[in-house]
């Protein structure tokens, strides 16, 4: 399913360069190919903002040939942002009340870095709520990230996010432990997500309410999981949309907020991620930043290039066939309207027909 280049945004130029198909808008146009329209909610921050497009536009574009794509990002007036993140978002971005009223047939919404002890106090809160409520009359399918994740089924059900104490933080192998359902049709039985939060919600919890959990990990927790209806909300801790280095940027992040005074204790490796010789190097790296750090002086470069062979990127090959599953499903059953969530003989409550399954 290519791309089409319907705004300026640069992400489409980015995207272009890596080699993915993206079509432009005239020549989409004298294709007769049907169009599927996704609404892409980003709630991160200024800084991981653009690259986030990328991460998930990369895995929409890729998932296969059978229409064309339009990504409408938005993002919600309340949350804070930076003179460069506005004149961004004022050139490329759209706005919910015009895509309310020309509609998605399906909606992706990130994450966000939390501020706030709950979540009902965050700035992102009232908003993501409205365009929930919005999405479930008239969209298709939902996917949400991680802290959209912890927020919704708070939102809908009540479940709290629950502590971990620490932050899980690496990549983990899961399983997937309900294989009928067509989400996960051709998922390797075992595959890798990587994870990074500090609260989680857990199967327990989850089933209690009727949101079925599609696949998980022993040391990660659910990764996956679907509203009862199994498809039009679907939920993920993981973050199968990272890129190979993703993880590694994260810990520069976090040895720079050590250095700065930001944090307290010197962040540990992501687990099941970095090679022994990146250990080491980064090792090293670390008595250069320590000693740095007691003699006043600047910070040390990190050693990201020297890291880029040594960081494995295990996971794609499975968030493509994931996500190729899910527009499949939404282009089967959404309507040729894109006003309208469903085709005539859809049943909303289970709309892809499993629910009278054993």
């Amino acid at each position: 399913m290519p791309l089409v280049a319907h705004s300026a945004l640069p992400t489409f130029d980015r995207l272009r360069q890596e080699g993915q198909t993206v079509l432009s808008e005239d020549y989409a146009f004298h294709q007769d190919i049907r169009e599927l329209h996704i609404g892409f909610l980003n709630m991160m921050p200024d800084a991981a903002m653009e690259a986030t497009e990328r991460q998930f536009f990369r895995l929409v574009g890729a998932s296969n040939h059978i229409a064309q794509f339009h990504i409408h990002p938005f993002t919600l007036d309340t949350l804070p942002r930076g003179e460069k993140a506005q004149a961004h978002i004022a050139r490329h971005y759209d706005t919910f009340a015009n895509l309310q009223e020309q509609g998605l047939d399906a909606l992706i919404i990130t994450g966000a870095n939390p501020s706030q002890a709950r979540l009902e106090d965050e700035l992102f809160w009232d908003g993501l709520c409205e365009v929930a409520a919005w999405a479930q009359q008239n969209v298709t399918s939902t996917l949400c990230s991680c802290l959209a994740s912890h927020a919704l089924v708070q939102h809908l059900w009540g479940i709290r996010r629950r502590p971990l104490g620490f932050k899980r933080w690496g990549v983990y192998d899961h399983v997937v432990t309900s294989p009928a359902h067509p989400l996960v049709n051709d998922l390797n039985t075992r595959f890798d997500v990587p994870h990074s939060r500090f609260n989680q919600v857990d199967r327990a919890d989850l089933e209690s309410v009727g949101v079925q959990v599609l696949a998980e990990s022993a040391e990660g927790g659910v990764h996956l999981a679907v509203s009862p209806d199994l498809f039009r909300m679907v939920f993920m801790q993981g973050h199968p949309e990272y890129d190979q280095i993703s993880l590694l940027k994260e810990y520069r992040r976090e040895t720079q907020r050590w250095f700065s005074g930001v944090r307290d204790d010197y962040p540990p490796f992501p687990e099941n991620y970095l090679r022994p010789k990146a250990k080491a190097i980064l090792s090293e790296y670390r008595l250069e930043l320590t000693a740095a750090k007691r003699l006043g002086q600047p910070l040390p470069d990190f050693p990201e290039k020297l890291l880029l062979t040594m960081v494995n990127n295990t996971w794609r090959d499975t968030a493509k066939v994931f996500y190729s599953n899910w527009i499949g499903k939404v282009y089967q059953i959404t309507n040729n309207d894109r006003r309208k969530p469903f085709m005539d003989w859809v049943n909303p409550d289970d709309p892809l027909g499993l629910r009278g399954q054993g």
